[in-house]
């Protein structure tokens, strides 16, 4: 997970909320923002009135080569004018304020954005200081609130964490990658021919070795133990391996 890749594809910009951030303190923080944001694809990041100023080579440093993000930043000096552009606004916030707003998790909210955006309307989405969080009138300026169901005893996100959680519940929404998936390296899926070949071989080493007894549960015996390895989903590289080892099995049995 640490370090960057530079053979990464390059990220298509201009998509996907703004992320902004209100009064930010610490300039390490903005730029693990911005690495957060860029995991994800967002490239939109706005400061209102960061502390320390702005460029802040602490940024830089903290963004970790989410150059990008961190070269076009923009500064505004209030709320009101980050989002002058935006038609949705969301506000972050993990307390119980005193206001009537929809509230929605970030899984909510991120599919109200995506449907946002193929409605041609910007969004964007307000993160607080990193000790008190968004002033009532920042959250006044949102539609909605966003709430993420943590432990009702600890709820407690920096910055980047909050970031992160967002941007990646926006992000998953329109990634089309497998759910999972296996890293065959130098190898390949095994085909249904090799898979039968060793079956063949397999039931002959067990039919030899008097495995495969009774002979009525024969036919069962064999489906069960071929479910068993076509749910493994085995790769060429298996397949040699399983011979293999078939193979060393009766060499050692013949040498004994």
């Amino acid at each position: 997970m640490a370090g960057t890749d530079s053979t990464r594809p390059t990220i298509a910009t201009g998509h996907g909320p703004a992320i902004i951030l209100v009064r930010p303190q610490l300039g390490e923080n903005i730029g693990a923002a911005a690495r957060a944001m860029l995991n994800c694809g967002l490239t939109d990041l706005r400061l209102v009135a960061p502390r320390d100023g702005w460029p802040n080579p602490q940024a830089v440093r903290a963004a970790s080569g989410a150059d990008l993000v961190i070269e076009r930043a923009r500064v505004h000096q209030s709320t009101e004018d980050a989002i002058s552009d935006l038609r949705r606004v969301f506000a972050t916030t993990a307390r119980p304020r005193d206001m009537v707003k929809t509230v929605m998790t970030p899984d909510s909210a991120a599919a109200a954005m995506h449907q946002a955006q193929a409605d041609g309307d910007r969004c964007g989405v307000l993160f607080g200081p990193e000790r008190m969080g968004l002033e009532n009138d920042d959250i006044a300026l949102a539609d909605t609130v966003i709430e993420a169901p943590l432990n009702p005893a600890y709820k407690s996100l920096n910055l980047a964490q909050a970031v992160f959680l967002v941007a990646w519940s926006w992000f998953r929404l329109g990634d089309e990658s497998p759910g999972s998936r296996i890293e065959l390296g130098a190898t390949r899926p095994a085909t249904k021919e090799e898979l039968l070949n060793f079956f063949t071989r397999l039931e002959a080493a067990l039919d030899e070795c008097g495995f495969l007894r009774p002979p009525e549960k024969r036919p069962s015996m064999v489906r069960n133990i071929r479910n068993m390895f076509q749910r493994m989903q085995p790769t060429e590289q298996d397949l040699r391996t399983l011979h293999g080892i078939v193979a060393g099995l009766f060499r050692h049995r013949d040498g004994d």
